[in-house]
């Protein structure tokens, strides 16, 4: 893909124009609750969690936390608190306890229905918003890995990723692992896209574009209220799978893996799904500024700025 910058004047980066084309808003809005969080109703599928109800595990923080500026002057919205604890063993449909994990998942849906949602923010070309703070509260324990934002076709693997935290090994290298406190966004293949350190107070904002039909990635990114900037310019994306076998369900998440324990056998220390050492400690992270849009009208890169793409 190769894209062409329509310039506002001869040293621009950016043209001031309506904003594109909204597929799925995750940005919470003012009047959504914990009731709602429970239920499924509104933007955002909750099953993927712990025994207890998704309000115990998510949190909306009405106005005691001040959302990404980087959207908030366009869009009013909550902040969203994802949080795990020692009960956050997911159990799928049919499927044994994932007692290797602790997770709490937050999925892109409309009042429960994601399937068809799949199918419109996955075609053509897209671009997933979402911004990510500390949660000071709760902090991560960086010896363990994190994948904390991605695209989860059916085969498990991602379209793309998030991860913080040392990556799962077996046998356990040195934790933690170098730019373990570093936002890494990976490609389909694990290969590090861009990485930036996780400073605390304050809002990473990040856009990664998918074009679904010529397999590529494109991350933008920013902090606070700045303008998103292109860090990493369209690469392919080879290795994901095309058509309806690459798409999947689009997660916001604390998603931690565990660490080897030396007692149990070879083929349990690989199955990271379902064995291995976790602490059982509270963690959280604080999401805002999630969306997706199509790209057909450009990239949005804060209030009224819009970065033009001819495909």
């Amino acid at each position: 893909m190769h894209s062409l910058l329509v310039l506002a004047c001869s040293a621009g980066l950016s043209v001031f124009a309506s904003a594109t084309p909204t597929i799925w808003d995750g940005r919470a809005p003012l009047n959504l609750t914990s009731a709602d969080l429970d239920s499924s109703t509104g933007p955002f599928l909750t099953v993927v969690k712990g025994s207890e109800s998704a309000s115990h595990y998510t949190s909306l923080l009405g106005d005691s936390k001040a959302p990404t500026p980087l959207w908030s002057s366009s869009s009013p919205e909550q902040v969203v608190s994802v949080t795990i604890d020692n009960s956050s063993v997911f159990v799928p449909g049919g499927g044994a306890p994932q007692f290797g994990f602790r997770r709490t998942d937050i999925i892109a849906a409309v009042d429960g229905e994601h399937s068809e949602l799949i199918t419109r923010m996955e075609e053509g070309a897209t671009i997933f918003h979402f911004s990510i703070q500390k949660d000071e509260e709760r902090p991560l324990n960086y010896d363990h890995e994190y994948q904390i934002v991605f695209i989860e076709p059916n085969d498990g693997t991602h379209v793309f990723e998030v991860q913080l935290g040392s990556p799962f090994t077996n046998p356990t290298g040195s934790l933690p692992a170098p730019n373990a406190q570093s936002l890494k966004v990976l490609d389909h293949a694990h290969n590090v896209l861009f990485n930036t350190p996780f400073s605390s107070d304050t809002w990473h904002n990040f856009a990664v574009e998918v074009d679904w039909n010529a397999l590529t990635l494109a991350v933008y990114y920013s902090q606070d209220g700045d303008a998103l900037k292109l860090v990493k310019d369209t690469t392919s994306n080879p290795t994901v799978g095309s058509g309806p076998n690459g798409q999947g369900d689009f997660h916001f998440t604390v998603l931690k893996l565990p660490l080897v324990n030396p007692s149990d056998s070879p083929s349990d220390q690989n199955d990271v799904v379902h064995h291995g050492i976790q602490e059982g400690t509270t963690e959280g992270l604080l999401y805002s500024g999630v969306f997706v849009e199509s790209a057909a009208g450009g990239i949005s890169l804060g209030p009224g700025s819009i970065r033009r793409e001819l495909y």
